[in-house]
């Protein structure tokens, strides 16, 4: 490792936790940024991780309610149900020159937060990683694989590239990405029709995409037209044979907070997509549909 850097981390919970673990124990200076009771017990305890990938391992953290001091880079790993209430825990004037580095679902976020924190300092991530937080502190790693596509139209490339090699050195397998239109919507494409039709049907991915063939093949055309529409490649047949290749028992992430009895990313997914439609005049009958019962559902 060449330089030390100090990163914050705000949501410490399954990726989030699993992110700043690795940092610390590769050298780096970790602040996690969580409520009162959370922080206390990071402070004590540090983060422990069960990993097939990168072991069992116990990393030191620092911990706070709210940013305090300038980072190199502040890591938001939050639900986008949750964002608006944890931004407040960190403050545009404590942030120094960091990147913020949002690791959210959906494609809406990164211009509220270059409203709040400037538009050449933030820097949309997406992550591929199953990981849980069992418990305060306590982080269970699952995938095989941990990888990360960092992106930013507007943030200089060396800073993206600088960022990029010090989570690969922790660990992470992090490329450095062009276009930040294509990437956020490489994930959206292929998120929103997995989450819609999982929760709407409270089925795992083999049933559903078995018993409800006809609608994942419609919800996969519409947001490849959306996404093709906002100026983002997108392919269909690609889409489905990923689905298909899918373990049977798979479950999205929304399924999984509606069975938890959680808040649903349902605006941040369903409401982004067609809003997106609705601004470039594309037809989304199903989607529509489906958010809309899964809304009268109370979602």
């Amino acid at each position: 490792m060449t330089t030390r850097h100090t990163v914050a981390v705000l949501g410490p919970g399954g990726t989030g936790g699993l992110l700043a673990a690795l940092l610390s124990r590769s050298g780096h200076r970790v602040i996690c940024l969580a409520r009162e009771a959370t922080a206390d017990t990071l402070r004590g305890t540090g983060i422990q991780v069960r990993s097939g990938q990168f072991g069992e391992f116990t990393a030191p953290v620092e911990a706070d309610t709210e940013l305090r001091e300038p980072v190199d880079a502040c890591l938001i790993a939050v639900k986008h149900t949750a964002l608006d209430a944890a931004l407040t825990r960190v403050p545009p004037a404590a942030l120094g020159d960091a990147l913020v580095v949002p690791l959210l679902n959906g494609v809406e976020h990164p211009a509220a937060l270059r409203a709040r924190y400037g538009r050449d300092r933030v820097a949309p991530a997406v992550i591929r990683v199953e990981s849980t937080r069992l418990a305060p502190g306590v982080i269970e790693h699952g995938s095989p694989f941990t990888e990360m596509d960092l992106t930013g139209d507007p943030v200089p490339r060396t800073r993206l590239e600088d960022l990029a090699a010090v989570l690969s050195g922790a660990g992470v397998t992090t490329r450095v990405l062009g276009d930040e239109t294509a990437a956020l919507w490489a994930k959206m494409a292929f998120l929103a029709p997995f989450a819609l039709l999982t929760t709407r049907y409270g089925l795992p991915l083999g049933e559903a995409r078995t018993r409800h063939r006809e609608e994942l093949e419609s919800l996969v055309a519409e947001t490849a037209a959306v996404s093709r529409a906002c100026g983002a490649p997108a392919d269909p047949a690609q889409a489905l044979s990923r689905y298909d290749a899918f373990p049977p028992s798979a479950k999205s992430s929304m399924q999984r907070d509606a069975e938890a009895g959680r808040p649903l990313e349902l605006d941040a997914i369903g409401g982004a997509l067609l809003r997106a439609a609705d601004r470039h005049g594309v037809p989304v009958p199903v989607t529509a549909r489906l958010v809309g019962e899964l809304r009268a559902a109370g979602h």
